[in-house]
């Protein structure tokens, strides 16, 4: 079911997700096809449980609105739940990003090039899994959102402050989107 995604100035939003329990098969069936769902309706590239107000580690990232640019997106999707980062590389990247829950934001932002991530995918099988390119930055956008932080936390101060007026706006519920949101 199409949910409504939370926005920036939501308290869930800055939560640190607990782990889903993974003996609860059903509920988290449920809320995998409820993120589904959202992000289809949303069309964006990427959702945490916790920007449909679920304060749980379970993300989802679908490469192939992005497969236009970026052809070996192309069928790169996951379901991630309890995700946990085994390595990051060292070497950095800077890319311009944005956020279904901070719309018509868009910073630049710094985040390893690649990392190893463990965890279970729809189906509950344990992963491990390398991570690089774009594939990469989107499920570490996502991570980032199980620890209740967003990508305008990790911009420069400078450009934060740049962006602070349309912050406190979209706090304010003062933002159009194409998708059904709310701020609480």
């Amino acid at each position: 079911m199409i949910q409504p995604i939370y926005l920036y100035g939501s308290e869930v939003l800055r939560a640190k997700a607990a782990p889903a329990d993974l003996s609860d098969k059903e509920g988290l069936s449920k809320l995998v096809q409820d993120l589904r769902d959202t992000l289809e309706r949303s069309e964006g590239c990427g959702l945490a449980a916790p920007q449909i107000g679920v304060s749980l580690r379970v993300l989802i990232v679908d490469g192939d609105v992005m497969a236009d640019v970026y052809p070996y997106l192309k069928g790169f999707r996951r379901v991630m739940i309890n995700p946990e980062v085994l390595e990051e590389s060292a070497e950095q990247c800077e890319y311009e990003e944005g956020c279904l829950s901070v719309p018509g934001v868009y910073c630049n932002v710094r985040r390893p090039v690649s990392m190893t991530v463990r965890y279970r995918d729809e189906n509950l099988a344990e992963r491990t899994e390398t991570f690089d390119k774009f594939g990469c930055r989107m499920v570490q956008h996502e991570m980032s959102h199980l620890d209740g932080v967003l990508f305008t936390d990790l911009v420069a101060p400078i450009r934060r402050k740049m962006i602070g007026k349309k912050l406190i706006n979209i706090s304010h519920g003062k933002v159009a989107t194409r998708y059904n949101a709310k701020v609480k």
